[in-house]
């Protein structure tokens, strides 16, 4: 059977990576790509063919805040059918031992002695103001293979930081 393009090309086509996901954040993902598709996505496709009743497009700021809105949702729509598409959702419930994906982990900061509590999740769904962490921020790099009562140096933007682990948990 033929190849369907020359083998010289064979090095541009890689699998798709994985993206780990837990399920919280997958369903997260989903119900914002149900949105966009059931009720954003109608709502401005009307919301254009009203504004070209008006008239003269060149002029009419209503269209065009509508089209840049369409434009918007339709790049999202692509991004979350990329992300779901390849997403590998973890169960953090099912692991244990030292920290990695998943972890939901208490640390002190070692000079302030403030506690912060955080869960280790993939990209698409870290939100540091709801506590959860990207996995490729330097803190969760830091972190990932230790263990309670182990110390951490981080070197991030706002300098250096030293953090002990108190606590790893999956749930």
């Amino acid at each position: 059977m033929p190849r369907p393009w020359p083998r010289a090309f064979s090095f541009m086509v890689q699998p798709m990576d994985k993206i780990p996901i837990t399920r919280r954040g997958f369903d997260a993902l989903d119900a914002e790509l149900r949105q966009l598709k059931s009720t954003d996505r109608p709502a401005v496709i009307r919301a254009i063919a009203e504004a070209r009743e008006h008239g003269d497009l060149s002029e009419n700021a209503e269209y065009h805040a509508a089209r840049e809105k369409q434009s918007f949702i339709e790049g999202r729509i692509k991004e979350l059918e990329s992300i779901l598409g390849r997403a590998e959702i973890i169960d953090p419930a099912r692991l244990h031992g030292a920290i990695k994906f998943g972890a939901t982990v208490t640390l002190i900061d070692e000079e302030t002695e403030e506690q912060r509590t955080y869960q280790i999740v993939g990209e698409a769904e870290a939100d540091i103001d709801r506590g959860l962490l990207n996995i490729r921020s330097p803190l969760a790099r830091a972190l990932i293979g230790r263990e309670p009562g182990d110390s951490i140096e981080v070197r991030s933007p706002g300098g250096e930081r030293s953090y002990e682990v108190l606590s790893v948990e999956y749930r």
